[in-house]
């Protein structure tokens, strides 16, 4: 059971609550089913409320603290992983790793956002919050793996990338701008998955792909929910109508084709099972893998064009 709750999850953790005490008390006694019963009804509630999820509430499952991170997903999908570290420049960041892994029976380059579990590692991984040299850290990844021919897979979960002074001293918006260009003429296979918060330039400076996967309780955005409130109306207080304006879940997203494909999650959200959640990502990812390899090199880019040309239009 998650340590931490959400408001719209407590009545299925309160029968949850309920039938262990029933297990405790089934010393001696046969309640097995009762027990069942509750189960069943767990499981009811539980599909009931995710299938008729907010976009606010969305947004609150992708910011959960038990969510899997990008590591989490790289230990569980893959063998083999060998962190690369700096950007050649300036210094490590940690809130952008990366390295080749072994996925399936495939060779890849992963590269991804990573947040913090406590205090110490939020403060150890900036939040999630790549500085420049982490999209630089990313980028020399990316080219890399174009040198020896494999494939590149990012994991997009980032608040946004860093805004200090430090960050813009030393050229922020060059770094994401400059992986944007260079990611979009990668002669090899790009494909992103967005694993929780996709916000704004931090997001996308490690998202352009051939495929853009997204996760089911996940949001993607030029903006957060809070901050689109307080510009529009002054005040955070409006950020559940900013969330539903601002069409930032993957059906909505999958609808204007900003994205190519919704992984499913396992009930109740991927905090619940990472296991479970990283084996399905795993799935999904060698399926477009497979896809993706069939191109040939000399169409690829002109694959990748066609992706992006179609997006926007609209009746």
């Amino acid at each position: 059971m998650p340590l931490t709750t959400l408001d719209f999850e407590k009545p299925i953790v309160e029968l949850e609550q309920k039938m262990e005490e029933m297990r405790k008390m089934a010393d001696g006694l046969d309640l097995s089913s009762e027990i069942n019963k509750l189960e069943t009804k767990i499981i009811e509630l539980r599909k009931s409320i995710f299938k008729n999820l907010t976009p606010w509430q969305i947004v609150q499952l992708a910011r959960h603290p038990e969510r899997p991170y990008t590591l989490d997903y790289i230990y569980l999908m893959t063998e083999n992983f060998i962190e690369l570290h700096g950007d050649r420049n300036f210094r490590d960041d940690k809130a952008m790793v990366g390295g080749f892994a072994t996925l399936g029976d495939k060779t890849v380059m992963l590269i991804g956002q990573q947040k913090g579990r406590d205090t110490k590692s939020n403060l150890y991984r900036n939040f999630g919050m790549s500085n420049p040299e982490g999209y630089r850290k990313a980028l020399r990844l990316m080219k890399l793996a174009e040198k020896f021919e494999k494939p590149v897979i990012t994991l997009i979960d980032t608040p946004g990338a860093f805004p200090g002074i430090e960050a813009e001293e030393r050229g922020q918006a060059e770094a994401i701008a400059r992986n944007l260009l260079e990611m979009s003429r990668l002669q090899v296979p790009l494909i992103v998955a967005i694993i929780g918060e996709g916000a704004s330039g931090g997001a996308l400076g490690i998202g352009i792909g051939d495929k853009v996967l997204m996760l089911e309780y996940c949001w993607y955005s030029v903006i957060s929910p809070e901050s689109c409130s307080s510009i529009l109306w002054r005040s955070w207080d409006y950020k559940e109508q900013a969330a539903e304006a601002s069409k930032l879940t993957a059906k909505d997203l999958l609808k204007l084709g900003i994205i190519d494909r919704i992984i499913p999650e396992p009930l109740g959200g991927a905090h619940r099972n990472h296991k479970e959640a990283a084996d399905i990502l795993k799935q999904a990812l060698l399926e477009e893998l497979e896809t993706i390899s069939k191109i040939k090199k000399n169409r690829l880019l002109d694959y990748r064009i066609k992706k992006f040309n179609v997006m926007g239009y609209f009746k």
